[in-house]
């Protein structure tokens, strides 16, 4: 609700200042936003962007077996959402391996069996608060459990990634090479037909930031704040460092402003967060060098 003190600080940093649920709920994005956002620009560039949203909908069939099980525990409903996630894409994967289907498609068709089973079992032995609790999450709401959950989850997660980058990297963007090599011609980034490691240990990665996040941005909106800015940030750039930092920078952004409107204007804080991203994403869309006004440029500089 809005306050009366609208000088910069009442507005920007009296709520985080004054309020614990506020900073646990900063806290807890914006680690969020430092994990899930590399992996998303990694998805984008894998041209695995669907890959996301339908592994954070198959998370939701694990979370609502965990909430049957526990209740709200947040200990149950990650541990059986990232059990759901690793089967799904798994299940995927065997499909298109051994179907004349490919994984985008099995993988569709799977996620949206889990949605509807999971929504099934969660309406049938909870409220409709529980339903939207689990579906769109309260960043507002983190405990010191689900703070330290997240917080652990993206540290791992970072440190995963810092070791799997060289082989990640050179997985996305030549998957041949590592194909091609033989058992003698091993390199740092591993080879000998293995591939499908990285494939495997980035996907599992994928599958923890999105049950990290169901908490805070909900089984739906998870997968927000690690696609949105990594699709904008490829608009402003083209080398890989400056996409994932520049990622990075507007998932932080947007969960900074989705939380400040969410305390003012008293709004959905997942929701809100996500429309941020949104936001800037069409602010990319038309100032970014790769956006409308960086396309328009050349076809005025030859017209001239």
């Amino acid at each position: 609700m809005m306050d009366a003190d609208t000088s910069a600080y009442g507005l920007l940093l009296a709520p985080f200042a004054e309020f614990a649920f506020m900073r646990r709920a900063l806290v807890a994005t914006v680690s969020l936003s430092l994990s899930a956002a590399p992996l998303g620009v990694f998805l984008t560039l894998r041209r695995m962007s669907l890959m996301g949203d339908a592994l954070s909908h198959a998370v939701l069939p694990g979370v609502a077996i965990g909430f049957m099980v526990a209740g709200l525990s947040l200990t149950a409903m990650a541990l059986g959402g990232m059990l759901a996630g690793l089967v799904v894409a798994a299940l995927a994967g065997w499909v298109s391996r051994f179907t004349s289907l490919k994984e985008d498609a099995s993988l569709a068709a799977i996620y949206l069996l889990a949605l509807a089973l999971g929504v099934t079992l969660v309406s049938g032995h909870g409220s409709q608060i529980d339903l939207l609790h689990i579906l769109f999450g309260s960043a507002l709401g983190v405990d010191a459990t689900g703070l330290l959950l997240v917080a652990g989850v993206s540290s791992v997660s970072l440190l995963a990634l810092a070791l799997m980058y060289r082989g990640l990297v050179l997985e996305t963007f030549d998957p041949t090479f590592l194909q091609t090599r033989g058992p003698g011609q091993r390199t740092w980034a591993g080879g000998g037909g293995r591939g499908w490691v990285w494939q495997q240990g980035f996907l599992v990665l994928v599958v923890v930031n999105l049950v990290a996040g169901f908490q805070s941005l909900g089984t739906l909106m998870a997968v927000g704040l690690m696609m949105l800015p990594a699709v904008s940030s490829r608009l402003w750039h083209t080398t890989l460092a400056a996409q994932l930092l520049n990622a990075c920078a507007q998932a932080v952004l947007s969960c900074a402003a989705g939380l400040l409107l969410s305390y003012h204007f008293d709004t959905p804080s997942g929701p809100t967060i996500i429309g941020c991203a949104g936001a800037l994403y069409a602010a990319s869309l038309l100032l970014a060098p790769g956006g409308w006004r960086g396309r328009r440029r050349p076809l005025r500089h030859r017209s001239a």
